[in-house]
């Protein structure tokens, strides 16, 4: 063989061996889903005929077995396959017979596979667009379910800033989709091809998240190599930075000085390092209240939100609720071994009526949660979470007597109804329920003795 036929076979990805009768005895696959869709586990693919996978595949034109009768390779064979499960996939190969003397012993395919368009859901990749994997993300704008007239709005706003390098400020209650939002704003600009990299400022120690982000310069003397920040990493692409007010003060302060003047120097460096990088950050409270309580320098918020997306929650977007139902029944019948139908009306009713503290992430894990109570295709009320199925119920429970109550027996009856839904709403977070009712967490913990409530 020919070093040109030997470059060739470097673009196939798969390698597959069968004996003189067509029994595979060997594979290698670059990708297990291949199996799975031909309704195998890895141990089942061997010691079988090679011809017993497919439907649409004989003795005659199979080119494995042609091989084997003929003795002459088959170079860049072009096959329609279709699994015994109805998995139907294109297939390039080249495929040699193996001698032993004068004998023929057996086979030597090696392949790669191609799906249809359509069939790339069928892949089982948490991606709509897994291409987009080699730059780090698994979102684009379509993963942005909405039918809201707000969402719509957002939309729109992401496709048009995602043409320029302006930096951003996304702000939004944890699990409204703020990385939703960068990466679909990465995947849309022309740095799509560049890498985007994603970190939580408040979930590394401060005292490693400077060398984290500007990375570290070593002595030379000591041999040891000198390692990458994160925003080096990003250079050419995206950096986002969720929870920008983590970030401890004076290093807001250089961060600042990188957006300003795009140069970096690393933890022990002499050498400043020129970025071409785009800079996303997201706050989870309001912006206004982090710069008095001082965790965010005006100054970097004045230079973060020269474009500022303010996500709304949940609750300011209930119509959205149904299409996000619906968008997560599909990504969990394709990734769990459950497939459902329909909801019960009652579940979408509380559905509905819930305030959803924690937004689209906490309706996507009540999807979870019925799938594995669920006992037949549909979901049921007792399926879904207690928190969410209990809220509607205390809803119904409140409401104002018609009794011949004084007035202040009609005022604290309604003060003890309001202190239930936002306790409901927070999930017995006394601090938020407190600041959400204007009073302190004392006068709350006071009335809710008061009114038996604890």
């Amino acid at each position: 063989m020919s070093f040109a036929e030997l470059n060739h076979l470097s673009d196939y990805d798969n390698v597959l061996v069968v004996d003189a009768n067509g029994i595979t005895i060997f594979y290698d696959l670059a990708d297990l889903h291949i199996l799975k869709h031909l309704g195998l586990k890895p141990e089942e693919f061997l010691r079988k005929s090679v011809t017993s996978f497919y439907k649409n595949l004989s003795i005659e034109d199979s080119t494995l077995m042609t091989v084997l009768r003929t003795g002459k390779p088959l170079w860049n064979a072009k096959q329609e396959l279709t699994s015994n499960n109805g998995f139907t996939y294109t297939s390039r190969s080249s495929t040699f017979p193996i001698h032993n003397g004068t004998s023929i012993v057996g086979a030597i395919e090696f392949s790669k596979h191609y799906y249809q368009k359509e069939d790339i859901q069928l892949l089982d990749q948490f991606a709509s667009h897994k291409m987009y994997r080699k730059n780090n993300t698994i979102y684009t704008i379509d993963n942005l379910i909405s039918q809201s007239s707000v969402m719509e709005e957002i939309k729109n706003k992401v496709r048009k800033v995602s043409i320029t390098d302006s930096t951003i400020l996304i702000n939004g209650q944890t699990g409204t989709g703020k990385e939703i939002i960068a990466q679909s704003i990465h995947n849309l600009s022309s740095r799509y091809t560049q890498p985007f990299i994603s970190i939580n400022c408040g979930e590394i120690p401060p005292t490693f998240i400077e060398h984290i982000l500007f990375g570290t310069e070593t002595d030379p003397l000591t041999s040891t190599p000198d390692i990458l920040g994160i925003l080096e990493q990003a250079n050419g692409g995206t950096i986002f930075l969720d929870e920008i007010s983590a970030l401890d003060i004076k290093l807001q302060a250089k961060l600042l000085k990188v957006i300003e003047d795009k140069l970096i120097r690393r933890v022990g460096g002499k050498q400043d390092i020129h970025l071409n990088i785009r800079v996303i950050a997201a706050t989870n409270e309001n912006p206004e209240k982090l710069m008095r309580e001082k965790l965010l320098r005006e100054d970097l918020y004045y230079r973060l939100s020269v474009f500022q997306l303010d996500l709304p929650p949940l609750s300011d977007r209930k119509e959205d609720i149904t299409a996000l139902i619906h968008y997560f029944i599909e990504f969990y019948n394709r990734h769990m071994q459950i497939k459902i139908e329909k909801l019960d009306d009652q579940v979408l009713l509380a559905f509905q009526q819930y305030n959803w503290p924690g937004n689209v992430r906490e309706l996507k894990n009540a999807i979870e949660t019925a799938y594995n109570n669920a006992s037949s295709k549909e979901i049921h009320l007792y399926d879904i979470p207690a928190k969410i199925r209990n809220y509607s119920s205390v809803l119904e429970k409140i409401t104002i007597s018609e009794d011949n109550f004084n007035l202040k027996d009609k005022v604290e009856e309604y003060e003890k109804n309001l202190i239930v839904i936002e306790l409901s709403k927070t999930g017995g977070k006394l601090a938020e329920t407190a600041r959400r009712l204007g009073i302190s967490k004392q006068l709350l913990k006071y009335k809710m003795e008061k009114y038996e409530l604890r």
